[in-house]
């Protein structure tokens, strides 16, 4: 089987803690064998639809895996900006097919309970990825599990 080809797009907001999930993000896609062609830094979770919908009309990519961490100010703006984009990544993962996974912790979340999630959640991610891939090619395949063509 083809080896999976991912793209990364990572908030550069909360930078401490998104370097390290994406640095994470990048060992366990190593160890699954999955190629990263790309890495994309975006200002801010809320701004990664834009670079995500371009990334999926790239050939070369097979899945989108997005890091960002959403922390919870003295305003419900948190709650805006993860449930916005998660709606919107959904919405672009059907649209053209491939899988963008959500790598994004939040909203309503404190700083340490960002930290204590810097390694499960783009671990979680890239096998995610990794899974949907592998599953979208076996239905496409005609000898796949699902094929009856």
């Amino acid at each position: 089987m083809r080896r999976i080809r991912l793209a990364i797009v990572v908030a550069e907001f909360n930078q401490e803690i998104t370097n390290k999930m994406l640095y994470t993000a990048k060992n366990h896609a190593k160890n699954l064998n999955i190629h990263v062609k790309k890495i994309c830094q975006v200002p801010g979770t809320f701004d990664m639809p834009l670079i995500v919908e371009k990334l999926l009309k790239n050939e070369q990519i097979d899945a989108i895996v997005t890091l960002g961490a959403v922390i919870k100010g003295e305003t419900g703006h948190d709650i805006v900006i993860a449930n916005n984009t998660a709606r919107l990544l959904a919405d672009l993962s059907l649209k053209y097919q491939k899988p963008v996974t959500l790598g994004i912790t939040g909203p309503d979340m404190t700083v340490k309970q960002a930290k204590e999630r810097i390694i499960t959640v783009p671990k979680r991610a890239v096998e995610a990825a990794h899974k949907m891939v592998t599953r979208l090619r076996e239905l496409d395949d005609k000898k796949g599990m699902y094929g009856r063509k």
